[in-house]
């Protein structure tokens, strides 16, 4: 918190008031690398999700998001993985990371629930199976592996990720 206060010339109390905690602070980096500014605007009212829920073909909405992911990978997978790998023994971050999965859960929900009622999923795919999917293939750990092991681009990455979510849920 230190180091915090002292690249943002405020003191260490300021970054406290600000952000509680550590856990605090984590979230709000996270929270800003994911969209990539500090505007106080819901996800669910981004315009990236306003251009998703206005497309009309299914491909494209998943195109969509595959790109948004390829942009934001670089901002928030090291941000994801920092928290991951903190929870492991640390109880606040572990609190952080919970977070994160429930709101990642959150938004497939959105997205899979219109999905489903726009009539866009394959036959015997559930609403359930395709928001578990879509948070799945979501998951900062298909980053890590594609990515930062594999070498592979955002982009490659982002087009792969479209083209296993329309694999596996649309007709």
């Amino acid at each position: 918190m230190a180091a915090v206060a002292a690249g943002a010339g405020v003191s260490v109390e300021t970054v406290y008031k600000a952000f509680r905690n550590k856990a605090g602070l984590l979230k709000a980096v996270f929270d800003v690398a994911i969209v990539g500014d500090d505007d106080p605007v819901p996800m669910l009212q981004r315009d990236m999700v306003r251009r998703i829920k206005a497309e009309p073909d299914p491909r494209r909405k998943l195109s969509i998001y595959g790109e948004h992911l390829a942009r934001a990978g670089p901002r928030a997978a090291a941000v994801q993985l920092l928290v991951r790998d903190a929870a492991a023994s640390d109880v606040e971050a572990a609190s952080v990371w919970d977070q994160m999965l429930a709101e990642r859960l959150e938004g497939m929900t959105h997205f899979a629930r219109d999905l489903a009622q726009e009539d866009h999923l394959r036959d015997g795919v559930s609403f359930e199976e395709a928001r578990d999917v879509l948070w799945t293939l979501n998951s900062v750990e298909l980053y890590e592996l594609l990515v930062l092991r594999r070498g592979w681009t955002n982009a490659r990455y982002g087009r792969w990720i479209a083209d296993a979510m329309i694999a596996a849920l649309l007709p």
